[in-house]
């Protein structure tokens, strides 16, 4: 589909579910004709600033692009809430109205519930997304782990998404909580940028200055090829990330081996056909022995073809554990995993919910994290 029919058929569908709030909510809302002038007018600008909050990085004036980011993802948060909870207010009121005769006092009620439930949605998903994510402690069982790799580290972060509203300071942060883990193993699953190289390297700039004791190791993922991953994957070497293109390094801790392989995107291929995603190509070359096989891949649907190929261990991102109500529900048509530890025959597959954030600034049951991994010597299924 052509790029200007898809945007058209996006802002046409926009107003038709604009058109849908406003006439759920407003002619039960007790306000005056301005009152519901006023309404219209603000579910109009919600519809117009909302495709240029998306479009923004167009402008070329970056502080002007920012500002109207800035507003027109907010209002695409809040249209989000206030969208589901005016369908929920829907279906309720038609629910209960099969058993009695919906009163009036209800509909009145719930039509101011509606948008005042949204903007607290919408207020707890910003701060929630603007603090810098929360280290989560992990231990992976593993029973062959030799004993020299009992307490083994890696600090994963993914799906930062350094752009409009995301910048240096923020990246910063997160760097600094990083390397404060000291950890073993630095992973950056996938999803690091939404932008050019030209627009954002001094925003990425920080990282450079993640450390991991036996290095820090980055893998594509498909936001990297939207904003020319060749470009980024120059970046990001040039800033000192090891990028493993299907492919892997061999570290060695303790007098013990530990296998650290990357794969490019799940759909990388359809950016640069020799990009395909590949686990078993990933393992080309590697020594017969190793006390341990990771594997960075940023979606969790490569586990399967990973799990064939004998990885002990998948880290992954994309699904930001839905980032907010309701999109959780639909991760897993996409996915075979939302978030946490799971596993796939002996594989365990870590998905985590993402470190920054994607399009609105909004986190709401789904926060932020960076990941600390520790493996321990347990027992791995079968």
């Amino acid at each position: 589909m052509p790029r200007l029919t898809f945007i058209t058929l996006v802002v046409l569908i926009l107003g038709a579910l604009h058109l849908f709030i406003g006439l759920q909510l407003l002619p039960d809302l007790p306000i005056s004709e301005a009152g519901r002038t006023l309404g219209w007018l603000a579910l109009l600008a919600s519809w117009l600033l909302i495709p240029v909050g998306l479009l923004a990085r167009m402008i070329q004036r970056e502080s002007l692009a920012d500002r109207l980011a800035w507003v027109g993802l907010l209002a695409m948060g809040f249209f989000s809430s206030l969208l589901v909870l005016t369908l929920v207010r829907g279906v309720a009121l038609r629910i209960f109205g099969f058993v009695e005769p919906v009163l009036p006092v209800w509909q009145t009620g719930t039509a101011i519930a509606v948008p005042l439930l949204a903007l607290l949605i919408t207020v707890a998903g910003f701060f929630n997304a603007r603090r810098i994510a929360q280290v989560v402690e992990v231990e992976v069982p593993v029973d062959h782990l030799p004993e020299a790799l009992e307490g083994f580290t890696i600090a994963q972060i993914s799906d930062i998404h350094v752009g409009p509203t995301i910048k240096r300071h923020y990246l910063q942060r997160i760097v600094d909580r990083v390397n404060g883990l000291q950890a073993d193993v630095v992973a950056v699953t996938g999803d690091v940028v939404d932008g050019s190289v030209a627009d954002l390297a001094t925003h990425t700039a920080p990282l450079a200055d993640l450390k991991g004791r036996l290095g820090t190791y980055l893998v594509t993922g498909n936001h990297e090829y939207y904003s020319n991953a060749g470009a980024w994957i120059d970046e990001f070497t040039r800033l000192g990330l090891r990028v493993l293109l299907n492919e892997h390094v061999v570290v060695e801790h303790n007098g013990a081996s530990v296998l650290v392989a990357g794969v490019t995107d799940y759909k990388a291929h359809q950016f640069y056909p020799t990009h395909r995603s590949d686990p078993h190509k990933a393992l080309q070359g590697a020594p017969d022995a190793v006390g341990f096989k990771l594997l960075l891949a940023h979606q969790p649907r490569t586990a399967t073809v990973a799990a064939a190929a004998g990885f002990d261990l998948q880290l992954s991102g994309h699904t930001h554990g839905g980032q907010f109500f309701p999109w959780n529900l639909f991760v897993p048509l996409q996915q075979p995993y939302v978030a946490g530890l799971n596993r796939l025959n002996s594989l365990w597959v870590y998905t985590s919910r993402g470190t920054g954030y994607w399009g609105p600034p909004k986190r709401f049951g789904a926060p932020s994290e960076i990941t600390h991994i520790r493996l321990v010597k347990g027992e791995t299924p079968t």
